[in-house]
């Protein structure tokens, strides 16, 4: 029976219930016609019945909006719509695109969905006039959420206590050796947790769930012939909807549950849930992409277009960028992650590419934009963390510098300082020290505290720290781009051997060097990311740009937890001892007082001798610490400054010793022979506490 209407209203934006009906309420500034239709299933290819919106009754200033009686959740709909296609004027609509609606709380996609098909232009240029509707996708009506009765509550944790691991919801659980009920899932991960919070981390972050098309890329594997997959997901198709494959249930609403129910348990465990977002650009690529929502809507509103307007400017790297200096676009931005924050319950935000944000219309690049003041002023986000990758893929590089306070930001600078000391290179003493003290000279003048610096060494996007100290070269021919992708400088080494090695001797050379990295990761003040798998020796085979490789290459392989316990026994401990002295994560800098810097023989560092690599740090603290750090080829023995009286310096860590001597439990810890000078072995660290002597 045909669904009778209303005019409806302009708020707010989507599908969203009210009493016995569904309001639909859509962006278009620039189209002369918009049609609502409803699908049977998602391989539709006719709908079976449709609403043409009246632009005098159905369409308040740039909102079109219709109000549909009897719709039931699981509705499946889309939209055309109508005007110029135009695209040396930046105008591409064509009617015969099925659109999805941006504000979908979910989307339900035909099987093998290809992206070849939903292109909006023909070889020649001109609108493509196949009608597209029976291979796109459509978004579900989703009745408003059941709310558990008394919710866990967010954990806010406080920065100086935040230990970020990195990781993807299919991958952490799909091999098999990840020995779940429900592998690659939402509720797969769930039977991890206890996994994380005994490793000590404190919040999960995600690669995007943001639905995406796995299938939205035509590479193969040139050696296997393999179809490739979108396995990362930065490519979205909607900034509402979780990603319904990682979900075990068939239904909309039981997808949105299950992604929840994550959200729920990590919070019962005490985690917080941090989402890897990505706003920079949308899954249409360039003028020869597909045509999916936001170019069949208002093209010349939510991208960024060259002075050729038929040409898109290309910030992210992708084919396009979103012009977030648009109020449209910055709503949708907002909107988002107050839904995301508000019905999902997330804690916060990991910004891909976020310095395309910071552009205007000319491309010019600010610290400080109305929308990044927005994010951070929001009052539905005022508790949630705001990450930035402080980057792009045009030359913007703000790390320091990006937004207010209130923005932390990747450190690309502490990754590669630390890389290259620990690889041994020339000069880089000095960096090294500001590194672990927490990057004063990246944030300290803009306001900012060492807090909002997230310290990692490696993420998904580049080596695993086994593949770090195992590959001179990224070996990326399996990604079909004849080895093109990925970055070229990753400051890493082989130690003589390219990849695996049966030798013990490179092999222990190998697990030290990853060990110092890890180590001083866990000491440096600033917010400490580990990604995920670094704890048990996670290998890509060299790969450093897995985005396609949904198969073993990237899957966790768990069989290696127990091959390498002691390095995850190690990284639990590293874990434990920054959490036991606060002192290491104050968000607060280091003052004279505070801290000493002296070379082995006990003199301060000469800065600017380019071999200079051994390093003590002794830090006044309850009790007092002092750090050595050896990247040197060659063994030595630091001239130790005075521990307190009545205390004496006890070794609690040292990466030149095996497992389980290279590192104590707490009151567990070894007093030195010589309570004056420590021996640090060839390409090592050691960490020494003052504990009383009676």
């Amino acid at each position: 029976m045909p669904h009778t209407t209303q005019v409806g209203s302009p708020q707010p934006l989507g599908a969203h219930f009210e009493n016995d009906g569904v309001n639909f309420a859509i962006f278009s500034s620039r189209a002369e016609r918009v049609t609502l239709e409803f699908y049977a299933t998602p391989d539709a290819a006719a709908p079976n019945q449709r609403f043409a919106l009246d632009p005098q009754s159905n369409r308040t200033g740039d909102i079109w909006h219709i109000r549909v009686d009897g719709v039931r959740p699981g509705q499946l709909y889309g939209y055309r719509a109508d005007g110029l296609f135009r695209p040396g004027e930046g105008q591409r609509f064509n009617p015969h695109r099925l659109l999805l609606d941006p504000y979908a709380r979910a989307v339900a996609a035909p099987p093998d969905w290809n992206f070849s098909d939903n292109l909006g232009h023909r070889d020649d240029g001109s609108a493509n006039p196949v009608d597209d509707a029976g291979r796109m996708a459509k978004a579900v009506v989703v009745a408003p959420a059941a709310h558990a009765a008394v919710p866990a509550p967010f954990p806010r944790r406080a920065w100086t206590e935040t230990v970020i691991y990195e990781t993807h919801v299919r991958g952490f659980t799909v091999h098999p050796s990840a020995g779940v009920a429900h592998p690659g899932t939402y509720r797969g991960l769930i039977e991890k947790l206890p996994y994380l919070a005994d490793l000590g981390i404190t919040a999960i972050e995600l690669l995007p769930v943001f639905e995406f098309n796995h299938l939205g890329t035509s590479a193969r594997n040139p050696r296997t012939g393999e179809r490739l997959h979108n396995y990362w997901g930065y490519d979205p198709v909607s900034w509402f909807a979780p990603k319904a494959s990682y979900a075990t249930a068939d239904d909309a609403a039981g997808q949105i549950a299950e992604f929840r129910e994550l959200v729920e348990a990590c919070h019962r465990a005490g985690l917080e849930v941090i989402l890897d977002v990505v706003f920079n650009h949308s899954a249409e690529s360039d003028g020869f992409g597909p045509t999916l929502h936001l170019r069949g809507l208002d093209n010349a509103v939510y991208y960024h277009l060259d002075d050729d307007p038929a040409r898109y400017r290309n910030y992210a790297g992708t084919g396009n960028a979103l012009n977030a200096g648009h109020p449209a676009v910055a709503d949708l931005i907002l909107d988002s992650l107050r839904y995301w924050v508000g019905e999902l319950r997330v804690d916060g935000f990991r910004f891909d590419l976020a310095s395309v944000f910071a552009r205007d219309a000319s491309g010019a690049v600010h610290d400080h934009t109305p929308l990044l003041t927005r994010l951070a002023e929001d009052p539905v986000l005022r508790d949630t963390k705001l990450i930035a990758e402080a980057w792009d893929a045009a030359g913007a590089y703000q790390v320091g510098h990006f937004g207010t306070p209130r923005w932390t930001e990747w450190n690309g600078r502490y990754r590669d300082d630390i890389r290259r000391f620990w690889r041994g290179d020339a000069g880089l003493l000095g960096a090294f020290a500001t590194r672990l003290c927490g990057s004063s000279d990246l944030y300290r003048a803009a306001g900012k505290g060492p807090q909002c610096s997230i310290n990692f060494i490696t993420a998904h996007d580049g080596f695993t720290l086994n593949d770090l100290v195992s590959y001179a070269d990224k070996h990326n021919l399996d990604n079909g781009e004849d080895g093109r992708d990925g970055e070229n400088q990753n400051h890493s080494l082989n130690y003589g051997i390219e990849g695996p090695s049966d030798d013990p001797a490179i092999d222990a050379l190998r697990l030290r060097h990853i060990k110092n990295l890890l180590l001083t990761l866990f000491v440096s003040r600033g917010t400490p990311m580990l990604l995920g798998g670094d704890e048990f020796r996670r290998t890509q085979g060299g790969n450093n740009n897995g985005w396609c490789q949904d198969n073993a290459i990237s899957w966790f392989d768990w069989t290696l937890l127990k091959r390498h316990a002691g390095l995850h026994r190690f990284v639990r401990g590293l874990i434990a001892l920054r959490r036991a002295h606060p002192v290491l994560s104050r968000d607060s800098w280091y003052e004279d007082d505070d801290i000493t810097f002296f070379a082995p023989h006990g003199t301060p560092p000469d800065w600017d001798t380019p071999t200079a690599r051994q390093l003590g740090v002794a830090i006044a603290a309850e009790p007092p610490l002092c750090l050595l750090f050896n990247a040197a080829p060659d063994a030595t023995t630091f001239a130790l400054p005075d521990a307190p009286a009545g205390s004496a310096w006890h070794r609690a860590v040292d990466t030149g010793c095996d497992s389980p001597d290279d590192l104590r439990a707490s009151g567990d810890e070894v007093p030195l022979n010589d309570p004056q000078h420590a021996a640090c072995a060839a390409r090592s660290c050691v960490v020494l506490l003052a504990r009383p002597t009676n």
